[in-house]
C-alpha cells in the first residue's frame, strides 16, 4: 500500500499503450450477458425492497436506518449500469437496455439516452476539456470548487423533477425550448455549463418516447399525491434517499480522476494517468465504486473491457507489466486518499481562479 501511495504522487516513468495492455488481457473482452442480468435484477430487487422497508418501518428504528443505507447503495448500483449500457455495441443486449430503462432509468429520471455523451469522456480530443461534461478541473482550481460541487447534490433531484414534470411538456409546444432542453439539460454530466455537441432532432421518436415516459412517471406520482394515495411525507423520505444515492455517486466521481488538466487536449496515456484505480478493501470499495468503477484508470485504458472482467484484468496487468510501467501509478489505496490528494492539488494551484473562469467561458 505504501508503494501505491508513493506511485500515486509520482510522475509517469514509462507510458503504457493500450495495445500492450490489450495483448495481456485479450481473452477477457467477452461480455457475459448472464452476469449483467443476474447482477442487475438482484440489485434492483434489493433496491426497491429496501426502499419499501425504509418507507414503512417505524421512524428512526434500526430496520429503517438499515434499509435506508442498503437501499441507497443498491439504487446507486442499478443506476451505474447505465455506464455499461453506453459501452455496449449498438444492437447488442437490446432487451437488457429496455428493461434497465423501465426498471431504473425512467423511475430515476436518468434514462440511458442521457449518457450518450459519455463518448466525449473517452476522446483524446475532448477528455479533460470544457467539451467533456464529466470533467471539471478540481485539481487545478480552488478548493471552493470542490465544495461547490458537493453543495449541488441536494439540487439534483429537484432539477430532474422540474425537467420531467415542467420543461418536457412545455417543450412539446415550444420548439425553441425543446432545442435548449436537448442541448443543455439532457445529459448525465457534472459540468453545469456543458452543451451537447451532437444535439438530437427535436422530434426524434426515441427521445420523445423517453421524455414522455419520464413525464408520465412524475405526473402519476403527483396525481396520486394530490388524491391522497401517497402521503406528502413520503416525498421527503424519498428525497433524502435519492440525495444519499447521488451523494455516493458524486463522492465516487471526486475519486475517479486527478482532475489536473486545465482544459487542453491530452494524449490517451495521459488520460489514463489522470484516472485512478482504487485498490482498497474489495467489499467496501465495491459499495462506493459499483459495477467495476473502482478500476477507472483501467477502464480508460481499455474502455470496451466488460465490468465483470476488470478485476481479473487488473490483477494480471499488475503481475505481468514491468515494474517501471506507468500503469502502476494509477493505483490509490482508498477513496479518501484520492480526495485528500485532490484537495491538496487544489490548494496548491496558483491560477485556479483563471482556470475556472476560462473553463466557464469556453
Amino acid at each position: 500500500m505504501a508503494d501505491e501511495q508513493q506511485g500515486f504522487r509520482q510522475a509517469s516513468p514509462r507510458p503504457i499503450s493500450a495495445r500492450e495492455a490489450k495483448a495481456l488481457v485479450e481473452d477477457l473482452f467477452i461480455l457475459r450477458p448472464a452476469i449483467y442480468w443476474i447482477d442487475f435484477l438482484l440489485s434492483a430487487t434489493v433496491a426497491y425492497a429496501g426502499t419499501a422497508i425504509y418507507l414503512k418501518a417505524p421512524t428512526y428504528s434500526a430496520s429503517q436506518i438499515t434499509a435506508f443505507i442498503v437501499a441507497g447503495i443498491a439504487l446507486f448500483r442499478i443506476a451505474t449500469f447505465m455506464h455499461e449500457i453506453v459501452h455496449m455495441r449498438k444492437g447488442h443486449m437490446r432487451l437488457f437496455k429496455l428493461v434497465w430503462n423501465c426498471i431504473a432509468g425512467i423511475p430515476l429520471l436518468t434514462p440511458s439516452l442521457f449518457y450518450t455523451t459519455h463518448a466525449d469522456h473517452h476522446s483524446n480530443r475532448y477528455y479533460g476539456t470544457p467539451a467533456d461534461g464529466e470533467y471539471l478541473p478540481f485539481g487545478a482550481t480552488r478548493p471552493s470548487e470542490i465544495v461547490r460541487f458537493i453543495a449541488m447534490i441536494p439540487l439534483i433531484p429537484m432539477l430532474a423533477v422540474a425537467r420531467a414534470g415542467v420543461l418536457v411538456p412545455l417543450s412539446l409546444v415550444l420548439p425553441k425550448l425543446r432545442r435548449w432542453l436537448l442541448a443543455r439539460a439532457s445529459a448525465a454530466v457534472i459540468s453545469p455549463t456543458y452543451q451537447r455537441r451532437n444535439v438530437p432532432q427535436i422530434w426524434d421518436p426515441l427521445w420523445l418516447a423517453t421524455d414522455l415516459a419520464c413525464f408520465v412517471w412524475v405526473g402519476s406520482i403527483a396525481l396520486l399525491t394530490i388524491r391522497g394515495v401517497i402521503a406528502p411525507g413520503t416525498f421527503a423520505m424519498l428525497y433524502l434517499l435519492i440525495v444519499y444515492a447521488i451523494g455516493l455517486n458524486w463522492l465516487r466521481t471526486l475519486a475517479a480522476h486527478r482532475y489536473r488538466n486545465a482544459g487542453g487536449e491530452v494524449s490517451h496515456s495521459d488520460q489514463v494517468l489522470d484516472s485512478i484505480n482504487i485498490t482498497g478493501h474489495p467489499l467496501l470499495t465495491e459499495l462506493i465504486f459499483p459495477v467495476g468503477l473502482r478500476y477507472h484508470a483501467l477502464h480508460h485504458l481499455l474502455p470496451s473491457l466488460p465490468y465483470h472482467a476488470l478485476g481479473k484484468a487488473h490483477t494480471r496487468l499488475m503481475a505481468e507489466l514491468p515494474k517501471e510501467s506507468s500503469y502502476r501509478l494509477t493505483n490509490c489505496p482508498n477513496t479518501f486518499a484520492a480526495i485528500r490528494q485532490l484537495w491538496r492539488d487544489a490548494k496548491a494551484s496558483d491560477d485556479g481562479a483563471a482556470v475556472i473562469r476560462l473553463w466557464r467561458q469556453a
